[in-house]
C-alpha cells in the first residue's frame, strides 16, 4: 500500500496549491542558505509536499499554535540562538500534548470503526468534542513560550515565522475545503482514496455521490475569512517592534479543529459501508499511521 508515511514536517507543505505556497513553508531561512536546485532535490520537495499535504488532511489538532510549531521546522537560525529556539519549540509541543492526544484518539476511532465496518458516532462526536476543547486552550497556554520566541527572533526571522505560518494555513485551508474533500479529480481526498484502494468507476461514483450528500447535509458553514484575520492579526503583532501573545486574541485553533476533524470523520463515516473487507482493512491501517505520527 503506497500511503504517504510522513517522515518530518521539516520538509515541507502543500495540498492542491500552487509550488509557491509550499516552498514558503519548507524553505530555510536566509540563516540557512538553500543549495541549488537538482532534479533529484526537486522530487524530494515534491514528495515532502505531498507527505505534508496528507499532515494538513488528518491532523486538525491546533490551528495558528500548531502552524507556529511547524513553522519552526524549518525556521533556520544562527547557531548561536538554536539551542534556545529548539528549547521553545519542545516548549510548545508539550503545550500541545492535549490536542496531539485527542488528535490521536479520533485517529484510532476511526480506525476501530473502519475496521469493524461501522462508526460508533458517540465515540466519534466525544472525540471531536475533546480535541476541539484541547485545541481551544492551546494558544492561551502557550503564551509565554510566544513571548519568548518573538524576544530570541530577529526581525528578519519572525517575518521568515510569519510567511511559513501563512503558508501553512493556505495549505490547510484549501486541502480541508468542502470540494477538495469530495473531489475525484487529482489531488483531491477521494481522488486519493480511489488511486490507493484500486477502487473500481462504479464503486467510485457511489462514494463520491455519497460524500456529496452528506457534506450537504452538514449544518452551520466555516467562514475562512474569520480565520484568515486572525493568522494576518498574529503576523502584524509578530514582526512590530513590540509583541505581546495576550494582545492577539484567537479562536483559531478551536474553529479549525472543529471544521477539519467533523470533515474528515464524515468522510470516513461515509465510505466505509461502501468499501470491501479488503479495503477497510487498508484503509484502516493507514489511518492507524497517521495516529501514530507525533
Amino acid at each position: 500500500m503506497r500511503f504517504l508515511r510522513m517522515t518530518g514536517l521539516a520538509l515541507a507543505v502543500g495540498f492542491g496549491l500552487s509550488a509557491a505556497a509550499a516552498t514558503a513553508a519548507q524553505t530555510p531561512s536566509p540563516a540557512t542558505p538553500r543549495p541549488a536546485s537538482t532534479p533529484s532535490a526537486a522530487k524530494a520537495e515534491d514528495e515532502a509536499a505531498a507527505q505534508v499535504r496528507q499532515y494538513h488532511r488528518h491532523h486538525h489538532r491546533g490551528g495558528i499554535t500548531n502552524f507556529i510549531a511547524l513553522s519552526l521546522d524549518t525556521l533556520g537560525t544562527d547557531d548561536a540562538k538554536s539551542p534556545i529556539v529548539e528549547k521553545l519549540h519542545g516548549d510548545l509541543h508539550t503545550q500541545m500534548t492535549p490536542a496531539r492526544e485527542a488528535d490521536h484518539n479520533l485517529l484510532l476511532t476511526l480506525a476501530d470503526g473502519m475496521a469493524a465496518g461501522t462508526m460508533d458516532r458517540v465515540k466519534v462526536d466525544a472525540s471531536i468534542a475533546t480535541l476541539i476543547a484541547a485545541a481551544n486552550a492551546e494558544y492561551a497556554a502557550s503564551l509565554e513560550t510566544l513571548n519568548e520566541l518573538y524576544a530570541i527572533l530577529s526581525p528578519a526571522e519572525r517575518e521568515a515565522l510569519v510567511d511559513k505560518v501563512r503558508a501553512h494555513w493556505e495549505v490547510w485551508r484549501e486541502t480541508n475545503h468542502d470540494e477538495q474533500v469530495a473531489r475525484r479529480e487529482r489531488g483531491g481526498r477521494l481522488a486519493i482514496l480511489t488511486r490507493e484502494l484500486s477502487i473500481p468507476p462504479a464503486q467510485a461514483n457511489k462514494i463520491s455521490a455519497a460524500v456529496h450528500t452528506a457534506l450537504a447535509g452538514l449544518s452551520g458553514k466555516f467562514d475562512p475569512k474569520n480565520v484568515e484575520a486572525q493568522v494576518e492579526a498574529f503576523a502584524k503583532a509578530f514582526t512590530s517592534d513590540s509583541f505581546d501573545a495576550k494582545s492577539v486574541t484567537s479562536n483559531a485553533d478551536a474553529e479549525l479543529a472543529s471544521h477539519g476533524a467533523t470533515r474528515t470523520a464524515l468522510f470516513y463515516e461515509t465510505v466505509t459501508p461502501l468499501l470491501t473487507t479488503d479495503q477497510r482493512t487498508k484503509l484502516a491501517e493507514h489511518l492507524r499511521q497517521q495516529a501514530s505520527y507525533q
